[in-house]
């Protein structure tokens, strides 16, 4: 089984670039399974259903989110019945949406999990570590694959070394830069962050002036989105289907 993962779609920029791409990328790597992160997708924060859709119709079957998850006011309105749509399970507020995807391939139950990091994040409730293994004892399946939307490496490589053995893939999200470590460690395929879709020419997909400026003056300006052309980052994976174990990871970044 072949994973594409795209890594945070960063508003119209990263959303363009994807669409542009996705044609080349399906045809270069024949993936199996196709997950995106999208938590960043509606002008930088959240997601709407409208962009939910377009995923969809980009062939997604996993959609993961973050810490912008609950950005959208509207997403209340549809969550609990986007069947493709994951948010980070021990995050506030709980009480919506789900945390896991099972979806089937050639026999074989595949688990999309979502979590979060504790370090330097908000609203966190309750460990990564303590939230895997009660999702894994609720949710049995052969493979596992774990969208890890935190801040830090240590946190990040702290959880490969917990659970290398029960997941065949954990990547991160939410730093926006594609980190250089992509490995298999002990069949477990792992990077730090996958890196995001969104305006090269900008800071982590945000305008690069406004940023600038806010650094400047320490004034709190609003989240605006980079308009320049966008960039696209994802790794793809091999995992044999019977060992549910991975065998190669690659990294991608598409620049403009």
């Amino acid at each position: 089984m072949r994973v594409l993962f795209v890594g945070d779609i960063v508003g119209k920029s990263g959303r363009n670039a994807l669409n542009e791409h996705l044609p080349f990328l399906r045809e270069k790597y024949q993936y199996d399974l196709l997950i995106i992160n999208g938590e960043n997708a509606a002008h930088g924060k959240g997601i709407t259903q409208k962009i939910y859709n377009s995923f969809l119709e980009m062939g997604a079957d996993c959609i993961t989110l973050g810490n912008h998850a609950f950005a959208k006011d509207n997403i209340y309105t549809f969550i609990d019945h986007a069947d493709r749509l994951i948010r980070p399970e021990n995050m506030d507020p709980r009480n919506v949406g789900r945390s896991v995807r099972i979806l089937k391939y050639r026999g074989k139950r595949i688990g999309v999990f979502n979590l979060y990091g504790n370090v330097f994040m908000d609203n966190a409730n309750g460990t990564p570590f303590e939230t895997m293994e009660r999702l894994i004892a609720a949710n049995p399946c052969d493979i596992r694959i774990v969208d890890f939307h935190g801040e830090t490496t240590g946190e990040k490589y702290t959880f490969l070394h917990g659970f290398y053995d029960r997941c065949a893939l954990i990547v991160g999200t939410h730093t926006h830069v594609q980190t250089a470590d992509r490995q298999v460690y002990k069949g477990c395929g792992f990077i730090c962050d996958v890196g995001m879709c969104g305006a090269y020419d900008s800071v982590l997909g945000r305008d690069s002036d406004e940023v600038v400026e806010t650094a400047r003056t320490g004034i709190r300006t609003r989240y605006q989105v980079s308009s320049n052309e966008g960039m696209v980052c994802a790794v793809v994976a091999d995992i044999d289907n019977e060992s549910g174990r991975c065998v190669n990871i690659e990294r991608i970044q598409l620049l403009p």
